[in-house]
C-alpha cells in the first residue's frame, strides 16, 4: 500500500489507460500480475513515462493529502501497525505476538488480497453488460468482499460516479459510506451518471449481459468452472471474447464522457516540466 497521493496517481493512471503497458497492474500479463505482481517488478517504461502526464494538481493543493503523503510511513507505524496491536494486548491481556500475528499481519494479508482481487478478478471472471470494449467485468463475488468495488465494467465506463455502479443497494456499501459523508458535510459535488446515458450506453455498447436490457443470448453466454449458475461464484464468466486493449495517447476518458487528452498539449508540457 501506499499514500493517497501515489494511490491515485496509480488509479488516474489505470483508468486513463485501462489494460495496457501504460496500466500500473495491466490484466492483459495475467492474473497473478494484475493481483500483485505488478508491486514486485519494476514498472514498465510506459507507466513512468504516462504517469508525468497525469494532472495531480488538485490533490498537490489539498494540505491533508499532501500532509499523510510527508508523513506516511509514520502514520503508517502508528495507525496500521502499533494501535491494532496495543489495543488487545493493553485492554484484553493478549500476548504481544499473537496480537502482532493476527492483528496486523492477518488482517493485512486478508484486506491486502480482498482489495487485490478489484485489479485481477473484477478484470477477468464476469460480464460487461455496459462496455464490452473494456476489459473490467461486473463481479458479484467481488463486490461482496470489497464493499462495492466489484461493479467494475460500470466503474469503467463511468469512472465519474460516485457510486462505481448502477445501482446502489447491492453489495454497495462504500456508495452508502460516501452518501452518509455527503450528509454530514465531509463530502460534496458527488457526481452520477444519468439514467438516460446509462440506458444509451448499455444499448451501444453493451455485451447484451444486463439484468433488464440485455438478451437471453448473450446470458446463456455466462458459464462456470464448478459450483452453482449464480453471479457469486467467483468462476462465473462470459464465453464471449475479451475485448482487445490498445494503447492509445489520449487514454480512455476519465473525468467525463469526452475527456481525451490531446497528447500533443501534454507532450509539451511533459517536455516543459
Amino acid at each position: 500500500m501506499n499514500s493517497v497521493f501515489i494511490w491515485c496517481r496509480d488509479h488516474r493512471l489505470h483508468h486513463r489507460y485501462s489494460d495496457t503497458d501504460g496500466d500500473p497492474h495491466n490484466s492483459k500479463r495475467g492474473f497473478f500480475f494484475c493481483h500483485m505482481g505488478w508491486l514486485m517488478t519494476k514498472k514498465h517504461p510506459y507507466v513512468i513515462e504516462l504517469g508525468r502526464r497525469i494532472d495531480m494538481s488538485d490533490l498537490q493543493a489539498d494540505w491533508m493529502v499532501m500532509f499523510q503523503k510527508k508523513y506516511y510511513y509514520y502514520l503508517y507505524f502508528l495507525l496500521a501497525i502499533f494501535i491494532p496491536t496495543s489495543v488487545p494486548v493493553y485492554f484484553f491481556g493478549e500476548n504481544l505476538w499473537t496480537s502482532l500475528l493476527v492483528c496486523y499481519f492477518a488482517r493485512y494479508v486478508l484486506s491486502l488480497n480482498g482489495t487485490w482481487l478489484v485489479n485481477s478478478a473484477a478484470h477477468l471472471y464476469g460480464t460487461r453488460p455496459y462496455d464490452q470494449n473494456l476489459q473490467p467485468v461486473e463481479s458479484w463475488f467481488v463486490s461482496l468482499i470489497s464493499l462495492g468495488e466489484g461493479w467494475h465494467n460500470y466503474h469503467h465506463a463511468f469512472p465519474w460516479d460516485y457510486k462505481a455502479a448502477e445501482l446502489s443497494m447491492h453489495f454497495n456499501q462504500s456508495a452508502s459510506i460516501i452518501r452518509f459523508l455527503e450528509r454530514i458535510g465531509l463530502a460534496y459535488d458527488l457526481k452520477t451518471a444519468s439514467p438516460e446515458l446509462v440506458k444509451n450506453r448499455i444499448i451501444r455498447t453493451g455485451d447484451g449481459s444486463h439484468y433488464e436490457l440485455g438478451t437471453e443470448e448473450a446470458r446463456e453466454a455466462v458459464k462456470i468452472s464448478w459450483g452453482p449458475l449464480h453471479p457469486l461464484n467467483p468462476s462465473y464468466n462470459s464465453t464471449l471474447k475479451a475485448p482487445d486493449a490498445i494503447l492509445k495517447p489520449g487514454g480512455l476518458p476519465l473525468y467525463h464522457e469526452k475527456d481525451i487528452l490531446d497528447a500533443d498539449v501534454m507532450k509539451r508540457k511533459t517536455s516543459q516540466a
